[in-house]
């Protein structure tokens, strides 16, 4: 691996030729663009961790830094002062996003983002098909090159289907559409049917003669490509968001890949690549971490049941223990294992902070406290973890749930904590939930399970009803997450 990193400059540096255009290719050009490829590697690197996601934030801003100077510097195609307005106008745009959106929007916020991607790699292409003497496509005959169309074709189309399953995992992720699985009549004869009307398309697109004769080829395209994105994406149910999410950010990546190729730019071709294979490799063991079939899920809820999804709503009728803080206090202080799992819950609440001064307390009174973290929790792989990081929680007392699942039946206490769907048995024992066969925690086995959640008429993302909530050794803290941990450190006191 060393040596390819090492041979990787001279390599580079020694292509003589544009491949599609035949134009000398400036070195100095090709290594500041290698340069950045290798910052986003190591951005990628330095996200792995928690302990390390500033630094390869760092870095990959370095790298997008070097790679936009670069082509700010070298580029022929537009006015300068234009493009800086542009970019001052989005920068500006997203700053003002950046302080205003809070940590638990972050999931729509992405999906939001993704779908700008892909609709700007659909601009690009359309831009280079309608102009394609300013992107250097043509051949000395006076036309684009059949291999570039297919370029420009497959941008456009894998563009369109990001952006536009991206607004349908925006709206359902916002509330603004339900999370519940909208399954069409022979979905998946309509899936495979457009999925293949766009690949022969994109084959006589490319084979037809004359910008006139092949415009309704790029059309019919764009317009298939757009309506697979929304059919992908309204039969996946909220279970399956995260899932979709981090898809949506590999589509996003191969887009601007397959617009590098168009444009002839190494950067976006480096940058796409790392996005496109990181955001599939994430959604695979996302999928393995879920227990999802990879397929299934990416192919618009393939196999997905017509007739599960629970029926949405909170049984109150059910008898339930409500206790309060001082109760809850006065178990935490006699326990000797306290298990604590965060959800999405502690992070609209932004409880985070109180929630480590309650544990340092216990800690103090010879308590031992853990954290479990669910690979999906937060409906964003990472979520909790960044939160409990901000809070200065050391990440030895972190796991993950294959590590302390089996940990539940010895611990005295289960602190749930804006949680529901990541410790509901029906993904063990119900076969028409839309969580069936998600990994969950095991918090029946624990002797105390303490749940704060606002009220009981809530229900979890996936719109599946709580039988933790109900248990006999379940009490219900019903109150807002950050008030109520701030009255247990008040009790603790």
């Amino acid at each position: 691996m060393l040596r390819l990193l090492l041979a990787a400059p001279f390599a580079v540096l020694a292509m003589p030729a544009h491949a599609a255009t035949g134009e000398t290719v400036n070195p100095w050009v090709a290594l500041a663009y290698l340069v950045a490829g290798v910052f986003f590697i190591l951005a990628l690197r330095g996200l792995s961790s928690p302990a390390t996601s500033r630094t390869g934030n760092r870095f990959g801003m370095v790298g997008m830094l070097i790679a936009v100077v670069t082509t700010l510097v070298t580029h022929d195609i537009a006015n300068l002062v234009e493009i800086l307005i542009a970019i001052a106008i989005g920068g500006l745009i997203g700053v003002t996003i950046a302080r205003r959106i809070a940590m638990t929007a972050m999931p729509e916020l992405v999906a939001g983002f993704h779908s700008l991607v892909g609709l700007a790699a659909v601009l690009v292409g359309w831009a280079a098909y309608l102009n394609p003497g300013a992107f250097d496509l043509l051949d000395p005959g006076g036309a684009i090159d059949p291999v570039s169309k297919v370029e420009m074709g497959l941008g456009i189309a894998i563009g369109a289907i990001t952006f536009s399953g991206s607004v349908i995992a925006f709206l359902k992720l916002s509330g603004r559409m339900s999370g519940s699985p909208i399954l069409l009549p022979a979905r998946h004869i309509i899936n495979l049917g457009t999925l293949a009307a766009i690949l022969v398309l994109t084959a006589f697109f490319a084979h037809t003669p004359g910008a006139e004769a092949n415009l309704p080829f790029i059309v019919a395209l764009t317009v298939a490509a757009f309506a697979i994105g929304f059919l992908l994406i309204i039969p996946i149910g909220g279970a399956d968001m995260p899932v979709v999410v981090s898809m949506l950010n590999s589509y996003s990546g191969w887009a601007a890949a397959a617009m590098g190729f168009t444009l002839g730019n190494s950067a976006m071709i480096i940058t796409g690549a790392l996005v496109g294979s990181s955001g599939a490799i994430l959604s695979y063991i996302m999928c393995r971490a879920m227990n999802r079939s990879f397929l299934s899920v990416i192919a618009g809820g393939f196999g997905a049941d017509a007739g599960g999804g629970g029926d949405g709503e909170a049984r109150e009728q059910r008898p339930y223990k409500q206790g309060s803080a001082d109760d809850a206090a006065f178990m935490l202080e006699q326990a000797e294992k306290v298990i604590v799992i965060p959800g999405y819950g502690m992070a609209v609440a932004q409880a985070q902070h109180a929630l480590r001064e309650m544990t340092d307390i216990l800690e103090e009174k010879g308590v031992e406290v853990k954290f479990a973290i669910h690979p999906v929790a937060g409906r964003m792989p990472g979520h909790m973890n960044v939160l409990l990081a901000e809070a200065n929680v050391s990440y030895d007392k972190v796991f993950e749930l294959e590590d302390i699942n089996s940990e539940f039946a010895q611990a005295d206490v289960a602190f749930i904590i804006g949680a529901n769907d990541v410790v509901n048995p029906a993904a063990k024992t119900d076969k028409s939930s839309p969580i069936y066969g998600m990994p969950v925690f095991d918090v029946d086995k624990a002797k105390q399970v303490f749940f704060i959640k606002r009220s009981m008429g809530g229900v979890g993302y996936a719109g599946v009803d709580n039988d933790v909530f109900y248990m006999d050794q379940t009490m219900m803290l019903l109150a807002d997450a950050k008030k109520m941990v701030e009255e247990i450190v008040k009790a603790l006191d």
